[in-house]
């Protein structure tokens, strides 16, 4: 983190106003919030701030009002779940920016807390307008961004602010940044990647990257399925994308010239129907495979060779299951390659380091989330990361 600036740079902040960007777009329903993961992932850095004696004052997006101010979309309801997971008083403005904003931040104590509308109730925020941006720098007298998954975006609250105030990185900023380091800046080889998922189309330039970085890369989902199809394989009624068999082939002499070993399933389980407890059987992936089944997941000797190719590494790094997980029984690969992951990051062995939804997802289901050395609840940023990206709100915190 020595290329950031972090809040241990932070000297003085007593008294003055951090504004502190925060990814507060969460699941609600009936007006109150069903998921505070991301509420829990700002808690350091509100606390850290509160501890130095700094307004905190929260800057957050929720939805696509449109630059519209609509009711429906406001931020008010996230105060009562984030005062009780702060075990402190937590005020609200109506407004991010003008008197509202600035007269709510006159009246707070040093170590209180505000939150602030949605941004996105202003067109100047999605447009980076720096109009916009100058009316928010008037309300703080420094910026935190602890919003990595928000920060492939070069919005006003996001990239705008941080050039016009003395700017940090959060602690929730922090981990993710030091985590992805870990992962592709400096990893300690040999490196392995997973990427799953239904389109090579949605992953090429993750891919392209990733060939030229890794030591090994394991390609499953409906992306394998293409994969194998420009290989020859007869992949039946499976999805693909048939029009991607060049680029795939491409791909894989990219690899070769560039020393990355491509694993792709070697069996795979395959049936007519996409439904929980589907008939289903397990072949070979050059075999025979009828017009009317689809592969639906990787088999057993696939995984164990993935399995073994995870423990010959140190650091791997995984964005997409193997695949269709949320329909047991095609849930088998992505668990048991993922409980291997897990087992062997609990023992040091290797760096884990997992994003993107449906990764998230995949691992919460196989129950080992938490074992893994890290995991990032960020979509487009560690999807564009990994792609060798410049995320704009990550740039702006540069010394």
């Amino acid at each position: 983190m020595t290329d950031f600036r972090t809040l241990d740079d932070l000297s003085a902040a007593a008294g003055k106003a951090a504004l502190v960007r925060v990814d507060f777009n969460v699941p609600m329903e009936n007006g109150r919030v069903t998921d505070d993961t991301r509420l829990r992932a700002a808690l350091p850095t509100i606390q850290r701030l509160r501890d130095l004696g700094a307004k905190v004052v929260l800057l957050a997006h929720f939805d696509r009002p449109k630059g519209e101010r609509v009711p429906s979309m406001s931020l008010a309801p996230v105060v009562e779940t984030l005062e009780a997971l702060l075990g402190a008083p937590v005020r609200f403005a109506e407004d991010c920016v003008g008197e509202a904003a600035k007269a709510a931040v006159a009246d707070l104590d040093p170590g209180g807390v505000l939150l602030l509308e949605n941004v996105r109730f202003h067109k100047g925020e999605e447009k980076n307008d720096p109009a916009f941006a100058a009316q928010l720098a008037e309300v703080g007298d420094l910026y935190v961004n602890d919003a990595f998954s928000a920060a492939h975006r070069a919005h006003a609250s996001t990239e705008g602010l941080a050039r016009l105030l003395p700017a940090y990185a959060g602690e929730s900023m922090r981990r993710e940044l030091e985590a992805l380091d870990a992962a592709l800046g400096k990893p300690v080889k040999p490196v392995i990647g997973i990427v799953g998922g239904a389109k090579v189309s949605t992953k090429l330039d993750l891919l392209k990257n990733l060939v030229g970085r890794l030591d090994r890369l394991a390609i499953g989902g409906g992306m394998a399925n293409t994969f194998l199809y420009a290989q020859g394989v007869d992949i039946g009624g499976s999805l693909a994308e048939k029009d991607m068999a060049e680029t795939a082939r491409e791909i894989l002499a990219e690899a070769e010239a560039k020393g990355c070993e491509i694993l792709l399933p070697q069996d795979v389980v395959v049936a007519r129907e996409v439904k929980p407890g589907a008939e289903a059987r397990t072949v070979l992936a050059r075999e025979e495979i009828g017009d009317d089944e689809k592969i639906l997941d990787a088999g057993p000797l696939s995984v164990e060779r993935l399995t073994k190719a995870m423990a010959l590494s140190r650091t791997l790094i995984w964005n997409g299951p193997l695949g269709v997980f949320e329909v047991p029984p095609f849930d088998a690969a992505t668990v048991k390659a993922a409980q291997a992951a897990a087992q062997l990051a609990r023992s040091g062995a290797i760096t884990a380091v997992a994003g993107g939804g449906d990764t998230v997802a995949a691992l919460n289901h196989a129950g080992v989330a938490k074992d893994m050395t890290f995991v990032s609840t960020a979509g487009g940023a560690f999807l564009e990361w990994m792609e060798g990206k410049v995320l704009p709100g990550v740039e702006a915190l540069r010394r």
